[in-house]
């Protein structure tokens, strides 16, 4: 198994679609990218930590690819928005790719590359990618949370 941290916005709607990718064996909410160490939510939302709202998903490479992942990312957010998704605002909302090994690393830069030179958006895409930071797991109501309200099999 492998691990990869993707940051798309609210991390709600990301899991899901990750949820439902043959290849993936578990997926969790939580946080990456701050400084202070077990942040809450709340902690988060202040915007003073530097964290990211993240999804870690847990795949078997065997089944699917990195960059498999990496599109289901690109499809379910806007990249080229600096500290915002739709209606939410602030640094934790982030666009960002924690890679895990180099491997990833390049993958993610190449993605990046081809996103930007494929005219699909008229504005840079903004998308950081760092190396994974100790990934901290939300709140327990947080995770699958569209799965808990029967809310996953809509897109987001």
């Amino acid at each position: 198994m492998a691990i990869a941290t993707f940051g798309a916005g609210c991390f709600w709607g990301v899991e899901a679609e990750f949820r439902r990718m043959k290849g993936v064996t578990g997926t969790a909410v939580g946080y990456a990218g701050g400084h202070l160490k077990n942040p809450s939510y709340r902690d988060v939302c202040s915007g003073t930590t530097g964290h990211a709202e993240v999804v870690q998903v847990e795949y078997d490479p065997a089944t699917v690819a990195y960059d498999d992942l990496l599109n289901v990312f690109w499809e379910n957010h806007d990249p080229t928005t600096l500290n915002r998704q739709g209606p939410d605002v602030g640094s934790q909302y982030r666009s960002a790719v924690f890679f895990h090994m180099p491997e990833q690393e390049a993958a993610a830069r190449a993605s990046k590359e081809r996103l930007e030179k494929s005219g699909r958006y008229k504005r840079q895409v903004v998308t950081q990618i760092e190396p994974a930071s100790e990934f901290w797991r939300a709140e327990e109501y947080h995770q699958q949370y569209l799965e808990k309200r029967g809310l996953a099999s809509c897109h987001i």
